[in-house]
């Protein structure tokens, strides 16, 4: 990683540890430089304008001309893929799941205010999200060991452009990633409280490290900026990829080793523990 970071190295300084086990996320500001910003921001930019992205090996979720997501993105540019396996975010992801990870997904979504919303739709209201949801439920993706609260399944999401009050930064429900709660009910009660939600604000570069045990939300824009994000998420090695983020072998062999193990979990079942007792 560029020296211009503010990430430890290596993990999470105990500040940083002490908001991702009670929140279920940290933000990690100033973790890519601005030259990486930029790469990321260009390439997927150069992606939505790719005449058939899905002869890349590129999957489309979703292409409104204000939300366009995608995903399998980690060949398509060295810039995505220097993202998901830069070693100092690694070791922020390793300290938090417990131990050595594989890539599970790459996606992207670039948006802007939706032309079908209007200023009615924001009255008395901060936010709007998208769609609320999870990834791992507590109880069976999640568990403590010696005090630390540990995630199978956790993501890093890179900010490309700042995202002010108005720019549909994500929306999380701090604490949700501990409970027990049904996702519907915790949405429930979101509804009633909406100050239990709390929407993130970013500068470009920064990073928001959280568990997919906690419940999340992409919001609608309001200002007229347009906003651009880069995900990558991680589980242990000995669980599959998602689905469509297969990677192609000859990429594959053509990255070096410690690539191809974040890539492509080469260890299998041979997984590599981090303890709570080695981290700072």
């Amino acid at each position: 990683m560029p020296p211009d970071t503010n990430l430890p190295c290596p993990g999470l300084a105990p500040s940083q540890r002490f908001r991702f086990d009670s929140l279920g996320y940290v933000l990690l500001e100033g973790a890519l430089s601005p030259d990486h910003v930029e790469r990321l921001r260009d390439a997927l930019l150069r992606l939505r304008n790719e005449p058939d992205p899905a002869s890349l090996g590129v999957y489309l979720n979703r292409t409104d001309p204000h939300f366009w997501h995608v995903g399998n993105l980690v060949a398509y540019d060295p810039a995505i893929r220097d993202f998901a396996t830069d070693e100092r975010l690694i070791a922020c992801i390793r300290e938090v799941v417990g131990g050595d990870v594989r890539l599970e997904e790459s996606e992207a979504i670039l948006n802007r205010r939706n032309p079908e919303l209007g200023d009615e739709a924001w009255s008395g209201r901060s936010m709007i999200p998208v769609g609320f949801h999870l990834g791992a439920e507590p109880g069976w993706g999640t568990w403590e060991e010696q005090g630390r609260f540990h995630s199978l399944f956790v993501k890093t999401l890179a900010f490309l452009t700042d995202v002010g009050p108005d720019d549909g930064g994500t929306a999380v429900i701090p604490g949700s990633h501990r409970m027990g709660w049904r996702t519907a009910d915790i949405v429930a009660a979101v509804e009633s409280d909406p100050t239990i939600a709390v929407q993130i604000e970013a500068k470009a570069g920064d990073v928001l490290l959280f568990s997919e045990s906690l419940v999340h939300s992409s919001t609608e824009i309001r200002s007229e900026r347009d906003r651009a994000i880069l995900v990558c998420g991680y589980t242990p090695p000995m669980l599959r990829e998602w689905p469509g983020n297969e990677l192609d072998p000859a990429w594959l062999a053509a990255q070096d080793e410690r690539a191809r193990e974040i890539l492509a979990g080469s260890q299998s079942w041979h997984w590599r523990r981090v303890r709570p007792e080695e981290a700072r």
